[in-house]
């Protein structure tokens, strides 16, 4: 059972560090689309030809959606979430681990599983599934030359399953410590090498 946990741990950090490039790269994209939508949208007004679309301003707003939306899982990895640390930097790491252990199961995991249930049927519908269990056309923007609207939507789905198994696998490292076992830890909370002067 402890190889299969560690397993676990290990893969799923593997996925998440893997979304967390992805939405790295995504930002840079970003970037150069919006740069390249703004130097485009004058140039269009000095030759008085209109030059971008609907289509670019709606990419935009999507990357940010997939940055936002890849981040769940990365960010509670990293530990880069909102906390009080001025209380909980003054606790011991068993007592970190068992505050965070508690949130994690009283608060995360709950909040992940309702996230799915919640948008798992409104996201069948945007694909195009209907009351009565057949498929139409998939949703669309409403605005000209707009991008479909199931695909960003289903990044929903994808950052509400990532952040349960990243929840799920940041447990596994806080029993760990709750528990003074070996094994994966999370890492605002890994042991660290004494400081040795010599």
């Amino acid at each position: 059972m402890k190889r299969f946990l560690e397993g676990y741990v290990q893969v799923v950090d593997r996925i998440t560090e893997a979304l967390g490039r992805v939405a790295m790269y995504v930002a840079i994209v970003l970037i150069a689309v919006g740069f390249g939508n703004v130097v485009l949208r004058y140039v269009g007004r000095a030759i008085g030809v209109r030059l971008t679309s609907n289509m670019i301003i709606e990419l935009q707003w999507y990357m940010y959606s997939v940055i936002f939306l890849l981040g769940f899982a990365y960010i509670l990895k990293h530990n880069i979430n909102v906390r009080v640390d001025f209380w909980f930097g003054r606790q011991s790491q068993r007592r970190k681990a068992l505050i965070d252990l508690l949130g994690h199961a009283i608060g995360l995991v709950p909040f992940a599983v309702i996230g799915l249930l919640v948008t798992y049927n409104p996201i069948l519908t945007s694909w195009g599934r209907r009351p009565n269990g057949t498929w139409g056309p998939w949703e669309v923007s409403p605005d000209p030359s707009g991008l479909p609207r199931a695909p960003i939507k289903t990044m929903i789905l994808v950052a509400f399953i990532t952040l349960f198994l990243q929840a799920i696998a940041e447990i596994i490292k806080l029993l760990n410590v709750y528990r003074d076992r070996p094994g994966p830890r999370p890492s605002h909370l890994e042991v660290e090498e004494p400081l040795r002067i010599e």
